[in-house]
């Protein structure tokens, strides 16, 4: 065995025939810790690095487990089947998977060098030398931009976006992977024709992005605060209804001049 295989990380799901997240059917690992602490997201409890207790239902339940590569991959071969049927493969979630670059990496080489597609949903917050590391084993990079504004970037996820859209123009300038954008529609946030043509006309500007996709705000990670005995901010916010998503996407696809679509 390689000894990159022994390579430790910490995760606290992997889901398995997932349809979202890359092509074909997937095997997502949801891996712990985050720079950002975005005011909806639906997965707090991979904010914390550390090991957690959530409430579940009424009952305690540990959140996160230190795992090798060999662990995960493991349970990443048994799809092997669908991945090859479907175009399917690998992808890695959180949290933002590059707050552990070498378990990242590794765990992407040892899956792309077993001949399974890669894939990694991130912000892309992190040294653009990390980036680069990651980047000759992955197949596809599922990049978030959430927002133009720097300061209402930072209002909404605790962290400016300038060394996340530097990074943005840096992967589609490199060429070395497929790169699509992914824009979380939150209500309040980043919801006007303005804001969602901004990062359009941002994608257009950068090149060499595949496509758009434009995730329309969910509530379903909102029980998961209480289970953590925090507060969800956004409990007053709806989803946005399927005629203003339409009338984004159709922003969306006049200003980028790439492919887009609801969800992804």
């Amino acid at each position: 065995m390689e000894e990159y295989w022994k390579t430790k990380g910490r995760i606290f799901d992997i889901q398995r025939y997932s349809i979202h997240d890359g092509y074909g059917i997937r095997t997502i690992v949801f891996l712990k810790g985050c720079v950002l602490r975005c005011r909806w997201c639906c997965n707090p409890e991979s904010q914390e690095f550390g090991i957690e207790t959530m409430t579940v239902q009424g009952q305690e339940k540990v959140i996160g487990r230190d795992v090798t590569v060999h662990e995960v991959m493991e349970t990443v071969e048994k799809d092997r089947a669908y991945y090859r049927r479907t175009g399917g493969g690998l992808t890695l979630s959180g949290g933002e998977s590059l707050c552990q670059p070498r378990f990242t990496r590794d765990l992407l080489r040892a899956a792309w060098e077993s001949g399974i597609s890669t894939a990694m949903e991130s912000m892309g917050y992190a040294e653009y030398s990390v980036i680069e590391e990651i980047l000759p084993y992955l197949d596809q990079y599922l990049l978030d931009v959430k927002h133009m504004d720097p300061v209402k970037h930072e209002e909404y996820t605790g962290k400016r976006n300038d060394l996340m859209l530097e990074n943005a123009r840096r992967i589609a300038a490199s060429g070395r992977t497929e790169l699509s954008i992914r824009v979380p529609v939150i209500p309040g946030f980043n919801d006007t024709p303005e804001e969602i043509g901004a990062i359009a006309a941002y994608t257009k500007e950068i090149g060499n992005v595949r496509r758009i996709h434009l995730l329309p705000y969910h509530r379903l990670g909102a029980d998961k605060y209480e289970g953590l005995g925090r507060t969800y901010l956004m409990g007053g916010i709806m989803p946005p209804t399927n005629e203003k998503m339409a009338e984004l996407l159709e922003i969306a696809e006049k200003n980028s001049g790439v492919r887009c679509q609801i969800g992804g």
